[in-house]
């Protein structure tokens, strides 16, 4: 309440010593917007020891990547999760102020954008922050339920995988694989076939490119033919879509310990 007052008689100041009144509006409307600073303070003492203080996951999620924060709009889901918790989860309810409550959500978007915008993988990230999980539990994970052993061989295109990539760019190639070609055939209602490359899907839009991904771009109506995928990583994003944190952090362990 102290700060709103103190922006109002900054705001009446302003105005009585002749500034613009263009100038007093964007005064009024930067500093209306809550502290970063402050709402990194309060999200560390409130939220921290649950969410570690940059928000990295530790007995709670990650919520720098989660997608609760993906799809929020000025607080209108983070907001209601802090007011009102997840019993069922864990997360008590938390009494803050709205003002308090607004520096968390700036904070949580902004440490969002730091990894959006994050330019490079750094080299000198201590493994031990990943190894959190059980080589023996992704190793059955790996060869069952993952069924990640279908396509993937310790004996074969993994091992040695370790050595080739520091700890840190070895989770990012588990979590986002090198991008792969998706090929389609477009079956005409003449029967006629066409094959290429995806450049386009969507649920009202097929377009392949014929002869190479510099050949001819053909578009159809999804419609009015009928599609064949062959994706190279379907069975990756399908896993990916699924798979638990205790997952994830047991099956690096074991794919870390293929040296």
């Amino acid at each position: 309440m102290r700060i709103v007052v103190l922006r109002a008689l900054l705001v009446v100041f302003l105005w009585m010593f002749g500034v613009p009144r263009s100038a007093i509006a964007q005064f009024a409307q930067l500093s209306s917007k809550p502290d970063l600073v402050s709402g990194r303070a309060n999200f560390q003492r409130n939220c921290g020891f649950c969410h570690a203080a940059d928000a990295t996951g530790a007995r709670g999620p990650d919520l720098v990547r989660s997608p609760l924060v993906a799809h929020d709009v000025d607080g209108d889901l983070i907001g209601d999760i802090i007011r009102n918790g997840r019993p069922n989860k864990g997360m008590p309810a938390l009494s803050l102020s709205r003002e308090d409550i607004a520096g968390i959500i700036v904070f949580l978007h902004a440490r969002a954008k730091e990894a959006v915008d994050s330019s490079g993988v750094p080299n000198a990230y201590p493994v031990e922050r990943l190894l959190t999980g059980n080589a023996e539990r992704g190793k059955l994970f790996f060869n069952g339920a993952g069924g990640c052993s279908k396509c993937h061989s310790p004996a074969g295109d993994l091992a040695g995988i370790s050595r080739k990539y520091s700890s840190i760019e070895l989770e990012a190639h588990i979590l986002y694989p090198d991008k792969s070609s998706v090929l389609a055939t477009v079956i005409l209602a003449s029967g006629e076939r066409l094959s290429g490359t995806v450049a386009h899907n969507d649920d009202y839009v097929i377009a392949i490119r014929v002869g190479g991904k510099n050949g001819w771009y053909r578009s159809f109506e999804r419609g009015r033919v009928t599609l064949v995928l062959n994706d190279p990583l379907a069975a990756h994003r399908e896993l990916m879509a699924k798979l638990t944190q205790d997952e994830m952090h047991d099956l690096f362990a074991y794919i870390y310990s293929l040296r």
